[in-house]
């Protein structure tokens, strides 16, 4: 049986002393009063809700599931209560504007919710999870009116959004869309078509559900560039967001999948349903991501919640298991055998599972602060600089963390052993649910093409250098050559950090050489550029950390334990994780034929 602890002391830690939160607030003048006290108070209230709401939905959510009966979905025993009580609690308005219901706090703030959320109950983070992209879309590229319609229910919680971009024939290659938008007299378009994979497409939890829909205009261009985004609701509404009678938005039926099952994944059918455009026509996609970038760094949470959750439930059980003897004799002679925590191999995992969890953790608060800078800050260059640079990490945060956050949950389960492989324990429930975290919005190689392709060859690697120049400036402050004790302790991380943060460039330099005559190893190279460059920003993020520990410990601040702990588990990683960049570089850095040269006819 599965339990969530919020690890409020290594949130703190994060919030105080890696990024000073509370400084950065108060640059925004739209932030005075989020306080350092009210900052701790709403995390509080947030472990507490996920603790004792969420958490223990979670098993009993996957073992029943979604129920599908002609065309209506119900969540599990206990979802609409819980939901209900998440919503009059105000964690669903957290971070929208006030103009519109929420409470206008910054968006870091609620990705600091949807972190824990996320850990407690990934299936019941889905159905508000999906919302926020919708709202942040609307936001976007909504006119006033359409604002006004559907953004205070939507923000109350009362109503939920989606995001329908997927059909049958397609996937990532949205070229192919099909459905059909036709003008109505009125202003509004008629939407035909079906949709496939839909998140929280159909359910009880909420009055209304508006779907944000991508679809074809007639005569639009072939391809991506003829494809427009529009409003398309469940329940037609008034101007003033009153429920009128039922749109043609149909479910047709939801998975039967491997993972995430009280998470209702649905196909949706319109049948000439009223919709509205948002955006420009065929700019579809580019409105699209604006709803993309934020869920994708919200499935970020997903990798590291299951890292987390999979570390804590496999330390408990390593300090209670007992099997063979140490290596080195008996640690607890009075014990039919020792814990297996005792041995080096399980230590190894443990620690492994730690450092992705810990460490994917600091890289999304690093990236939330750029959500600040682009939403409050007056500077229209610290907006596009912070904005760049975000779009840069974006790839890296969804699929990095995705697929070390699938490693941690497989180490989990060697840690459990067989007991792992069942599902009384809980592990095999993690490794089912954060599986889809690598596929969906944009699977792992997708975001390595954008990485790649878009954000480095196309920029000349620019946000890069610029981010490694940040990096260097890190090691270059902390880094002495001196007899200074504090210098000394931190050598060990900035020195081989900073070598490989200049590798980094070169190796980047010579691919976009190479791109220009070989296209195929923009593919070829790519999952492997983007892992190396994870590794990178992930030993940059544990070099911050053991900064601030031995900061704090200098200062005889704070829980000297668990300061010890952060440079302990940073010396791992360093000295156990940050060397798989070499291998990555090694074959990143090959030629494309021995992939290529092989005909189809001889796999």
């Amino acid at each position: 049986m599965t339990s969530y602890s919020a690890p409020l002391d290594n949130i703190r830690f994060l919030i105080h002393d890696v990024f000073d939160y509370p400084k950065h607030y108060a640059k925004f003048s739209q932030l005075n009063d989020l306080t350092p006290d009210l900052l701790d108070a709403i995390i509080s209230e947030c472990a507490n809700f996920c603790e004792k709401e969420l958490a223990p939905l979670n098993q009993s959510g996957d073992h029943e599931g979604c129920h599908f009966d002609e065309g209506k979905v119900s969540t599990p025993k206990g979802y609409k209560q819980t939901y209900q009580r998440y919503i009059e609690a105000g964690w669903q308005s957290l971070s929208y504007p006030e103009k519109f219901g929420g409470q206008g706090l910054p968006d870091s703030l609620g990705f600091m919710r949807t972190a824990m959320t996320s850990t407690a109950n990934w299936s019941f983070n889905m159905y508000p999870g999906l919302t926020i992209g919708a709202v942040k879309t609307i936001l976007a590229h909504g006119s006033d009116e359409q604002k006004k319609q559907f953004l205070p229910n939507m923000c109350a919680g009362t109503w939920s959004g989606t995001m329908c971009l997927t059909e049958a024939q397609c996937g990532t290659d949205l070229g192919q869309v099909q459905t059909k938008a036709f003008a109505n007299d009125d202003g509004s378009y008629a939407i035909t078509g079906s949709k496939i994979f839909i998140s929280a497409g159909e359910h009880d939890l909420t009055d209304n559900i508006i779907h944000i829909v991508l679809a074809r205009l007639p005569n639009a261009p072939k391809g991506t560039r003829g494809i427009s985004l529009f409003i398309v609701p469940k329940i037609n509404t008034s101007k003033n967001g009153e429920l009128l009678e039922s749109n043609h938005v149909s479910c047709g039926s939801i998975e039967d999948k491997m993972g995430i099952k009280a998470s209702a994944t649905a196909v949706i059918n319109f049948d000439n349903a009223q919709g509205f455009l948002l955006g420009p026509e065929n700019k579809g996609l580019e409105c699209m991501f604006t709803f993309m970038n934020t869920i994708r760094i919200g499935t970020s949470l997903q990798g590291i919640g299951a890292a987390e959750a999979a570390y804590k439930a496999s330390l408990e059980y390593a300090k209670e298991r007992l099997s063979m003897r140490a290596l080195t004799g008996k640690k607890y002679p009075d014990k039919v055998a020792d814990p297996i925590i005792v041995h080096p191999d399980v230590r190894k995992m443990l620690l492994t599972q730690k450092a992705i969890s810990e460490g994917g953790l600091a890289m999304i608060y690093y990236a939330c602060k750029l959500t600040d800078e682009i939403d409050f800050s007056q500077c229209d260059k610290t907006k596009k600089q912070a904005d760049e640079k975000l779009g840069l990490l974006t790839p890296i945060l969804k699929a990095f963390l995705t697929e070390t956050g699938f490693e941690s949950a497989n180490l989990g389960m060697q840690v459990f052993g067989g007991h792992g492989y069942i599902k009384e324990t809980g592990m095999e429930q993690i490794v089912r649910d954060v599986r889809i975290s690598t596929l969906y919005e944009g699977a792992t190689g997708i975001q390595a093409l954008d990485l790649l392709g878009r954000k480095i060859l196309m920029t000349k690697g620019k946000d890069l250098r610029v981010f490694c120049a940040e990096i260097l400036s890190f090691c270059r402050k902390h880094s002495v050559l001196s007899s200074n004790e504090h210098g000394k302790r931190m050598n060990k991380f900035l020195w081989p950090l900073a070598k490989e943060v200049l590798a980094w460039q070169k190796h980047t330099f010579i691919l976009m050489l190479k791109a220009n005559n070989k296209r195929d190893i923009v593919g070829s190279a790519s999952v492997e550029y983007l892992m190396y460059s994870g590794y990178i920003f992930m030993g940059y993020m544990w070099a911050m950390m053991a900064q601030s520990a031995n900061e704090k410990i200098a200062a005889k601040q704070g829980d000297k334990a668990f300061y010890q702990s952060k440079i302990r588990t940073a010396e791992f990683y360093f000295e156990r994780i940050f060397p798989r960049v070499k291998s990555l570089s090694t074959t990143m850095m090959k030629n494309p034929e021995s992939i290529m040269k092989i005909d189809a006819e001889m796999f």
